[in-house]
């Protein structure tokens, strides 16, 4: 699940529709790290976006939210998969002070028990010719899409193709390193088979800043 983001959204309140991650039992570093620029906000004031990458196991919370998400679908979940955490910093004035306020937004993908579709090529088709598109709003939104050594990120569909997944949706495309996207589309047939890995709950931070 991801919410749809904008550096606007970030700065007013970091939509807490998606959930933040909770403070507790903290893991290592993140897998993965990306930095935005500073974006100006309508109020003047600046939001930097960073994304901290996984995949981990889900927490207990984020388990509980994939139960009632694929209960309310008419599905069973089989496992979750904590792909990433989207971390908003802002700073700016607030009656007439200097201020600064975050937050973090868990990116998480449930792995109910969807039937799997039969053209996929059809749908990654659609998203190549979007893909251009996608990162121009993007970077609107957080600046420049990441690249590494010149070549731009994959962008991993949370709700996967073979699912079902929208493949040009805003809030379903996340720009993520090359070797990270290699790893998570590798946990996506485990989730979906009921692997363990993904179907035992995870700690409620599972990396440090």
């Amino acid at each position: 699940m991801i919410c749809r983001l904008s550096a606007t959204a970030l700065a007013a309140s970091l939509a807490a529709a998606c959930g933040s991650a909770t403070v507790g039992t903290v893991g290592p570093q993140a897998s993965a790290k990306w930095v935005g620029p500073a974006v100006p906000t309508p109020d003047g004031g600046q939001v930097t976006t960073s994304i901290y990458y996984g995949p981990w196991s889900c927490s207990a919370a984020w388990w509980r939210r994939c139960e009632a998400r694929c209960a309310g679908e008419g599905h069973a979940l089989k496992g979750c998969i904590w792909l990433a955490d989207i971390k908003g910093d802002w700073r700016g004035r607030f009656l007439f002070a200097p201020a600064e306020a975050g937050g973090r937004l868990a990116i998480t993908h449930c792995c109910c028990d969807y039937p799997t579709v039969s053209d996929v090529s059809a749908l990654r088709r659609l998203w190549e010719n979007a893909r251009r598109g996608y990162r121009n709003a993007w970077a609107e939104e957080f600046g420049a899409w990441p690249r590494s050594g010149g070549d731009n990120w994959p962008g991993h569909h949370i709700h996967d193709l073979l699912h079902g997944g929208h493949p040009t949706a805003r809030n379903n495309v996340l720009p993520m390193p090359r070797e990270v996207h290699e790893v998570a589309n590798q946990a996506y047939p485990q989730c979906y088979s009921g692997d363990s890995r993904w179907s035992t709950i995870g700690v409620d931070r599972p990396y440090a800043d």
